[in-house]
């Protein structure tokens, strides 16, 4: 594995720890900058939303571009997003910090994975998938709970600092190790690509992904208040809990993978029920520090033990679309991670306290649940295709594989 892989997924780390960090900062920034704490999830919601807008839109903007220059400017401005918001005066300035930053990972992602695979040997194309996405599960499980703790003792800029930090030296290992990669030979034809999007099976999947990762991201972008006003731990405590939730995410991950393939529909079914039973229970034992640490983690686990099924699944009913089958993934779980937290912020304004978002996300689990016996009525209406399905490795270079080489590209 080249070198430069491992540099992507250094990249990935920064971007993955500046998406999700947020949750762990939102009481420290909701009092430097006197808003309330769901005005402060706002801002991960602004991130999610240009991570919507961004994945499709800069995917096939950048297709005839040079990849490394490409990778060399998006890497450099999401730096400067986090710099801005290190120093931002005044909320406002922050929120389009995360706006900026967002549409940055969004377009490093279209082209960072095409980048991966074009430098190794097409036997090799899952395991620099991998990596990259490995640089996400690491910030989950350390970069998360960093940025809590230097939130907590050094003030909530110093996290952004050390995500500048990160990303300066990607930047350095990309100028440096990433070589010069061709652009594609043919532009993929857009007319056929957008007409996936009149097809019912799509639609019913992007609410489907939007629905479950938003009822997870409901409950805990507010999980920080939740465990210091409710459960009434210490703040010096939030870092290991969020750390106990990446830990949760990477064995969720390894299990959904291993049976995605086989069992799509009864991973997305069994997955998505974990989730609402467990988010009931921290609604209801919220204040039981035993029983709000482990179903944090057993949140992590069903959360992103639905993953591999839930991309697997788009590729399936996406898959003549290899260019937009994969931002339309990244986009419909961003749309969950801004519509869950919004909810989320909605309900604490109601009065309902710090135990509501956890309600509100058991609701939206619900409407996954229904969401995804639609997409199974659906799926058996139709014939069974070919056992090979085209997926999309990258914004430009399409291949045919089952549901278990898929199962590596998790949430992004």
């Amino acid at each position: 594995m080249p070198l430069a892989v491992y540099i992507l997924g250094l990249s990935v780390f920064a971007l993955g720890t500046s998406e999700f960090m947020l949750s762990g900062l939102l009481p420290p920034i909701a009092d430097d900058m006197d808003v309330s704490i769901p005005q402060a999830g706002l801002l991960i919601s602004a991130f999610a939303i240009g991570m919507v807008v961004g994945a499709p839109l800069l995917a096939v903007a950048t297709l005839q571009l040079p990849r490394r220059a490409t990778l060399i400017w998006l890497i450099s401005l999401f730096g400067v997003g986090q710099v801005a918001g290190a120093l931002a005066p005044t909320y406002e300035i922050l929120f389009a910090s995360r706006v900026i930053s967002a549409l940055a990972c969004a377009g490093f992602w279209a082209v960072g994975a095409s980048v991966a695979i074009a430098m190794v040997d097409r036997s090799a194309r899952a395991r620099a998938m991998a990596v990259m996405i490995g640089g996400l599960s690491i910030a989950n499980v350390l970069g998360v709970p960093l940025g809590a703790f230097l939130g907590e003792n050094l003030g909530w800029r110093s996290a952004f600092w050390a995500v500048a930090a990160a990303t300066a030296i990607a930047l350095l290992g990309i100028v440096t190790l990433v070589p010069r990669i061709p652009t594609p030979e043919e532009r993929p034809r857009l007319q056929r690509e957008l007409s996936i999007y009149r097809d019912k099976h799509v639609w019913t999947q992007v609410a489907v992904v939007t629905l479950a990762g938003g009822a997870v991201f409901c409950a805990f972008s507010y999980l920080s208040p939740l465990l210091t006003d409710v459960t009434g731990l210490g703040s010096a405590t939030v870092p290991t809990v969020l750390g106990l939730f990446g830990v949760g995410a990477l064995v969720g991950t390894m299990i959904g993978g291993r049976y995605a393939d086989a069992h799509l529909f009864g991973v997305l079914f069994s997955g998505i029920t974990a989730s609402l039973v467990f988010l009931v229970a921290l609604a209801l034992f919220a204040d039981s520090p035993v029983m709000a640490v482990g179903l944090s983690f057993l949140i992590g686990v069903s959360a992103f033990y639905t993953a591999p099924a839930l991309n697997a699944r788009m590729f399936n009913v996406a898959g003549a679309a290899p260019t937009l089958a994969g931002a339309t993934t990244t986009s419909s779980f961003n749309l969950g991670n801004a519509g869950g937290p919004w909810l989320g912020g909605l309900v604490i304004d109601a009065g309902l306290g710090y135990r509501s978002p956890a309600w509100a996300g058991a609701g939206m689990a619900v409407a996954a649940l229904a969401a995804t016996f639609v997409a199974l009525r659906l799926e058996r209406g139709v014939k069974a295709g070919p056992a090979g399905r085209v997926v999309a490795t990258g914004p430009s270079l399409p291949k045919t594989e089952t549901a278990t080489e898929t199962a590596e590209a998790t949430r992004r």
